[in-house]
């Protein structure tokens, strides 16, 4: 069919015209940015699910009688007429789901489409009916209320809506208060179909459903909303809805925080006035330092929601659970506290991203990665409380989902769940448990609001601190070869720069002939380039790259794995502040820096004298915060101590000691950040918030230890090696060259004392892999047990350097990455003797650390 539609566009000038009428009516009224490839993709959506619709639904008239329908028809009878005969396709025989997920990929994926479980629908419907007759003594049924949902998809909520109304009171309920958006076209047309078939079961006439709009539902909250101009009855039904005051909003809304590559071109659109309004709301409440996740449609719907309802009313979602636990989510909570006078949370987890033990497809209610929750969010007028009642409930977390259905099915409503109430803390935590109050009165590393406000001597220990570099493009601007580096380097910027010259020639073009230019994300070429949406910005701003050997610097990407990382502003995604960390040769011989691992992970740390990435201790969600001891002018001048003067204020009246200076507090804090007491006590804490740091009693104790740590962290490629035995496999010549090593059961070692065992706190990993397969010509054994006790997330150092010291190949680029030094053959083998020695003194200096209090 779309190779049938491209050649039409070519060579029928009916159809030509017939395509392009219709594209233009489809960005005034869908999306302004809308490609040619979608309008496509739309037609043959309706060619495919057309014509079963009205055999499904024994509707002959359906073309005619479907405002959309009837205006796309006209697109196809001019495709149709000189090529083909519709009757004689053969169809698909799924229409939704799958359609999508086989078909439209991206569409799924970009619009979050998942099929809602009638469990959860049935559920859903039931507590809203029953939170309405409970607090505001009416009924789905009550005439008056009327009921929304904003992402209809199917029409699965409003055709239970439905069900839990009576017949005797359907009819007015159906024609004027129950309202649904929809903005693509296949589901779109399910939902018409499903709801008017619905309402002809119920009652045993046929009635055109004329709530359903196709429009997209965050369009609606633009100023400059377009007309919708499908037809003049969507016009009015538009309008109509949008005088409507809405009691009820029910859905399942799309959750999907954006693309993971940008070469996918997958993006979700932006809403000038909608991201605003999350921005000057949620975002700016928050005190994380990275937000991004703010640009999950599922929260815009939460801040649709929470303003379409007005001064009371009900909202319910069922919707990615990662407000309730995330500490990003903090200005998320916040508003809803306020916004809102009841909450229920009812969670039913199936985080696999979290707990990796799980299988989406096993656990999770909608088959998915991340965890899932029923969300009712309740306002009244008259309520006397200035913050929500908040009341949460969980299903276990290793049930199966269908369990987890037969669950909602037995509970009925929310009636019938045992909610427990949940006061959030100060910092708009939900969920306590396990969280030391204390905690909030320890000295902070630093803060969010320090940091903003450049304050030198505010009341934290470091006055600024940076994320790790994002690359978005690691294949290209990291290699272990430095000559290897700058090659591929100057390669992608002579692609870059040429698609810079293109897309200038095309915009001159364009302008001579009064022409749009073509949008950036479908011009670009994917082959050769790695996107980012940075990247695109600096593209569509005209900004070439000049390469430059002097930008070519050290990374810490992963612990004790150094790479060569060309950095430059343009070609990093997210460069973070390096260039007054690390000025102007982006080395640290005088800096180092402390690198904390922020995310649900154990909590570790590691020093380094390198720029950290962002992901120094890998897995998804898991960023990287940098303190450094210095911080420098972008040319490399004025240096200054980035501890505070406060800090150290502090420190020497706490001790009584004039001498202590900040180095002695930097290594203080980075022995005290290794404890394994602190750790324990503030496990929980620490995965929400950055580290706070108590007073310890021996501070010389902690200063020394962490002076220790940090000299043979930094430099542990200095560190003497831990003697392995080197088993040689007879006939093989001599070779050094690693492809991939594998640790493997070697011959038993003596096990590690009890006292390393307490202090490493971590479960050993591999305490029977004591051999190492290096290459068909070399294997290493005699590996100590308690190497794998020094674990920095869910590796161990040493798992570490095994994982990234190997060939790989990157799929999208092409490009290899090969660790093996020529001018150093020994090296690897030599780095994990060093690793290994590296890991024992470092659990050694922890089993001797004085007492935290």
């Amino acid at each position: 069919l779309l190779a049938l539609i491209r050649d039409e566009h070519r060579t029928n000038p009916r159809f030509i015209q017939a395509f392009d009428d219709f594209a233009n009516l489809c960005r005034q009224a869908l999306n302004p940015n809308l490609a040619d490839a979608a309008v496509e993709e739309m037609i043959i959506q309706h060619i495919l699910t057309e014509r079963i619709f009205r055999k499904i639904f024994d509707n002959p008239d359906f073309v005619n009688k479907n405002i959309i329908a009837h205006e796309i028809d006209r697109v196809i009878q001019a495709l149709t007429s000189q090529s083909f005969s519709r009757e004689s396709l053969s169809f698909l025989n799924t229409v939704y789901e799958r359609f999508f997920q086989g078909f439209s990929v991206k569409v799924a994926d970009t619009h979050g489409i998942v099929y809602t479980p009638q469990p959860i629908v049935d559920f859903m419907v039931r507590s809203v009916d029953q939170l309405l007759r409970r607090e505001f003594g009416r009924s789905l049924a009550d005439e008056g209320v009327h009921i929304l949902d904003p992402f209809v998809g199917t029409g699965n909520f409003i055709m239970r809506v439905m069900r839990e109304i009576p017949k005797t009171k359907l009819d007015p309920k159906y024609a004027a208060e129950l309202h649904c958006n929809e903005v693509m076209l296949l589901p779109y047309y399910i939902a018409s179909m499903n709801i008017e078939h619905a309402y002809f079961e119920m009652t045993g006439a046929y009635q055109p459903f004329e709530g359903l709009c196709l429009v997209d539902t965050f369009e609606l909250a633009e100023k400059g909303q377009r007309a919708f101009k499908f037809s003049e009855e969507n016009i009015k039904r538009v309008e109509k809805q949008q005088k409507t005051p809405i009691f009820v909003i029910i859905a399942n809304p799309p959750y999907n925080a954006g693309q993971v590559n940008e070469n996918d071109n997958n993006k979700n659109r932006k809403y000038e006035l909608m991201d605003r309004r999350v921005k000057d709301t949620y975002s700016k409440a928050s005190q994380a330092t990275l937000v991004r996740k703010y640009n999950d449609p599922y929260i815009k719907a939460i801040r649709f929601a929470t303003d379409r309802i007005g001064p009371e009313g009900v909202v319910a979602f069922v919707t990615n659970n990662s407000f309730v636990h995330d500490p990003s989510f903090d200005g998320v909570r916040q508003y809803l506290e306020n916004d809102f006078d009841l909450i229920y949370i009812l969670d039913l987890g199936g985080n696999v991203r979290k707990n990796p033990k799980l299988s989406g497809t096993t656990h999770n209610v909608f088959g998915i990665q991340p965890g899932v929750s029923i969300n009712l969010f309740i306002k009244k007028v008259d309520s006397p409380k200035k913050t929500a009642a908040i009341f949460y409930a969980a299903t276990d977390e290793w049930w199966r989902k269908e369990e987890k259905y037969r669950f909602l099915e037995q509970k009925d409503s929310m009636s019938d769940i045992a909610w427990q109430e949940i006061i959030p803390d100060g910092k708009h935590t939900w969920l306590t448990e396990g969280l030391q109050a204390e905690f909030e009165d320890l000295i902070p590393l630093g803060t969010k609001a320090a940091k903003q406000a450049r304050q030198a001597q505010a009341n934290t220990i470091f006055s600024t601190f940076s994320l790790g570099v994002s690359t978005n493009r690691d294949s290209v601007v990291y290699d272990f070869r430095k000559d290897k580096l700058s090659k591929q380097v100057e390669n992608f910027i002579n692609n870059y720069n040429g698609e810079i010259y293109r897309y200038r020639q095309i915009i001159e073009k364009c302008k001579k002939e009064s022409k749009k230019p073509p949008d950036i994300d479908d011009y670009v070429d994917y082959d050769k380039i790695q996107w980012s949406d940075t990247l695109k910005r600096h593209l569509a701003q005209g900004l070439p790259v000049d390469f430059n050997k002097d930008k070519i610097g050290i990374s810490l990407y992963r612990p004790f794995i150094n790479n060569f990382l060309y950095y430059d502003s343009i070609l990093i995604d997210r460069p973070a502040l390096f260039t007054k960390i690390f000025s102007p040769c982006l080395t640290g011989k005088e800096n180092r820096v402390i690198c904390i691992n922020c995310s649900q992970r154990p909590f570790n740390c590691l020093m380094t004298n390198n720029i950290p990435d962002l992901h120094l201790c890998g897995g998804f969600g898991s960023q990287t915060q940098c303190f450094p001891f210095y911080t420098y002018a972008e040319d490399g001048s004025q240096r200054q101590e980035n501890l505070t003067d406060w800090a150290l204020a502090q420190f020497r009246a706490h001790y009584r000691d004039d001498a202590i200076a900040k180095w002695d507090i930097f290594h203080y804090i980075y022995a005290l950040l290794h404890h394994p007491a602190y750790r324990e006590k503030y496990a929980a804490n620490l995965k929400r918030e950055l580290p706070r740091l108590p007073f310890a009693p021996d501070f010389r104790g902690f200063t020394k230890a962490g002076a220790r740590l940090a000299e043979i962290h930094v430099h542990y490629e200095a560190q003497p090696e831990y003697p392995l035995n080197r088993l040689e496999t007879p006939g093989l010549p001599l070779d050094w060259r690693v492809e991939k090593m594998k640790l493997t059961v070697g011959r038993a070692s003596r096990p590690p004392a009890s006292s390393v065992e307490r202090a490493s706190r971590p479960l050993i990993s591999s305490p029977d892999k004591t051999s190492l397969i290096y290459n068909n010509f070399l294997t290493l054994e005699g590996i100590p047990p308690a190497v794998f006790a020094y674990k920095l997330g869910n590796r161990s150092a040493l798992e570490w350097v095994i994982d990234q010291y190997r060939v790989s190949t990157d799929k999208r680029s092409g490009i290899t990455n090969d660790p093996n030094r020529p001018d150093d053959p020994q090296y690897i083998v030599r780095l994990l003797g060093q690793v290994i020695t590296v890991s024992l003194e470092t659990l050694k200096i922890i089993d001797q650390l004085p007492p935290m209090a």
